[in-house]
């Protein structure tokens, strides 16, 4: 007898586990609900539509032939059968039946299961700000909702923005409506950096600085008290305002990007578990504790592969992957889908970000003992015409060498994801620094250096470890240089040095890497010193030659000037 499969849910796990079924079993009966009347679109796509780089709201849900994924398309072409406007109320788990209500017409009823599979998703969270429901003020959660705002933006409307949240979302509307748009736009954050959750804070500082070079205003360490606007004007910069402790930012409209909770109100109320974050909990064949129900996507948790905590990540592309092993285990095909080390990645104007492992906060919160080295190389052979320079750091448990988590930026996306993808799949394997250092990756002068940044970064934090290379983070070292608390050795040209020696006398030390050991004399012993290369290489070679010399009072700006003109432009 042919299986029934139930799934609730038509975005991106729903379809997914529908078409792997079809294509597993000819015979079984698949049925997908979803609230809405569009469905199987890319939703991290929805930016880049405001944006203007995808021209049409079409293109978010069509095939690569262009085939638009309505419920017809499914049905002609995959067999499935999809009812948009059906909204799950319940699950009857004895029964094995799913409540349900049709929105058009509010009529209810219910369909039996042989398995079920959630694939709800999550909503954005609306913090209780009051004003929050105000016309104008939109959350970012579906294709109508991004129609609304590219209408108001295309009618002249928006002259001045808020975007309320710098994680990924919030960072990418906010470049959306600058960038196409021309709209003042500020980000308001209340964390002390942008993409709290992804980064340490010398990589955010790089990204906080392109969005502030791009036009965004960006105020950290703040929150919104109220919007204020007409209950059906809605928010206009006339009238209108979002409140915050330090003063007040006009407005024609606002976006909530303040992170989003799982959609499991119905699941929980059938007895089916929910982790810390309200989230499912499934095991690894993506099952909730009912053998007979599935779930996955940004409505589980999953199992961070190097902390061994739980957490939700909700992205495309992990439920995808989820969907596959859902259908292979109702199919009868043991598979396991084991955890995550949350590898992502964004756009930020001309420059890329991408993660994966723990930050060092996250890592130190997670019972390590992080030590991280940060790295700065181009990203192609140095001689080579395009190359840029990245920025990687690399972070490490200082007891065991376990690589917990790796960090890049740097205006070649391509190059900052090839880095970042080549070390993620590794983190279950133990990887350690000894295994950086060696890694293997592709050379070519086009799309890197012969001493990969990769393995660079590896090298540097060996050697930390070590305690061979002492270093200072940028910010650090800005901080105490402020404070009169250390003084620099320069060992660039002197041509270099100049402007900084003009600004700062004596206390910006210029000895050229290539004379310092016949002028060693010259330098001060009992003053702290910061060394100063382009990157943190020859800073390092004159650091160790120092502490030969009986210099133990030295540090090494991680990342060199490179690092300090990125994290801190104010400073030079």
């Amino acid at each position: 007898m042919a299986k029934h499969i139930v799934i609730v849910g038509a975005v991106a796990l729903g379809p997914k586990v529908a078409c792997r079924l079809r294509r597993l079993d000819p015979d079984a009966q698949i049925t997908v609900i979803d609230r809405d009347n569009l469905i199987s679109y890319g939703g991290c796509g929805i930016p880049y539509y405001v944006g203007g780089d995808i021209a049409d709201i079409e293109g978010l849900y069509s095939t690569t032939s262009h085939a638009i994924r309505d419920p017809q398309f499914f049905k002609d072409c995959k067999g499935i059968q999809i009812l948009p406007k059906v909204e799950a109320l319940g699950i009857d788990r004895k029964k094995k039946q799913l409540k349900i209500r049709h929105l058009d017409d509010g009529k209810e009823g219910a369909l039996a299961y042989d398995f079920l599979v959630i694939a709800t998703g999550a909503t954005p969270f609306r913090p209780p700000i009051p004003g929050a429901d105000l016309p104008q003020v939109f959350t970012v959660s579906n294709l109508h909702n991004a129609k609304d705002i590219k209408e108001i933006l295309s009618k002249g409307q928006v002259k001045k923005a808020v975007v309320i949240g710098a994680g990924a979302i919030g960072i990418e509307m906010a470049e959306a409506l600058t960038d196409l748009w021309g709209v003042d736009t500020t980000i308001v954050e209340m964390a002390e950096q942008v993409l709290p959750a992804a980064l340490g804070k010398h990589l955010s500082r790089i990204a906080k600085n392109q969005l502030e070079q791009n036009g965004v205003k960006v105020l950290l360490s703040e929150r919104v008290l109220r919007i204020n606007g007409h209950p059906t004007s809605g928010v206009t910069s006339v009238e209108t305002s979002v409140d915050t402790p330090e003063g007040v930012l006009a407005c024609d409209l606002v976006v909530m990007s303040a992170g989003v909770r799982p959609n499991t109100l119905f699941a929980a109320e059938a007895g089916l578990a929910l982790g810390s974050s309200g989230a499912l909990l499934v095991d690894r064949r993506m099952r909730t504790i009912d053998p007979y129900i599935y779930a996955g996507g940004d409505c589980v948790e999953l199992r961070h592969l190097v902390s061994g905590e739980n957490m939700t990540m909700p992205l495309g592309s992990l439920a995808n992957r989820q969907g596959r092993i859902i259908a292979n285990n109702i199919h009868g095909r043991a598979s396991q889908f084991k955890g995550t080390v949350g590898t992502f990645c964004i756009k930020i104007f001309d420059m890329g970000i991408a993660t994966a492992g723990l930050t060092a906060t996250q890592a130190k919160a997670s019972g390590f003992d992080p030590v991280h080295a940060m790295v700065a190389q181009h990203d192609r052979a140095h001689f080579y015409p395009d190359s840029r320079m990245m920025f990687i750091t690399l972070i490490a448990d200082a007891k065991t060498r376990k690589i917990l988590g790796i960090e890049a930026a740097g205006h070649q996306g391509d190059a900052i994801k090839a880095r970042v993808d080549a070390i993620a799949p590794l983190f279950q394997t133990g990887l350690n620094v000894d295994d950086v250092c060696v890694l293997e990756t592709g050379y070519a002068p086009p799309y890197a250096s012969a001493m990969d940044i990769i393995n660079n970064a590896g090298n540097v934090l060996d050697n930390i470890l070590e305690k061979r290379n002492i270093p200072i983070d940028v910010m650090d070292f800005v901080e105490k240089f402020t404070l009169q608390k250390t003084r620099v050795l320069d060992v660039r040209d002197p041509k270099e040095a100049a402007p900084f020696i003009e600004r700062f006398k004596d206390r910006w030390i210029n000895i050229p890497q290539p004379e310092l050991k016949l002028r060693i004399n010259e330098v001060p012993r009992q003053d702290a010193l910061c060394l100063l290369c382009g990157t943190g290489a020859r800073s390092y070679e004159c650091q160790v030659l120092l502490a030969q010399n009986g210099f133990t009072n030295t540090k090494n700006i991680q990342g060199g000037y490179a690092m300090l003109a990125a994290a801190a432009p104010e400073f030079i």
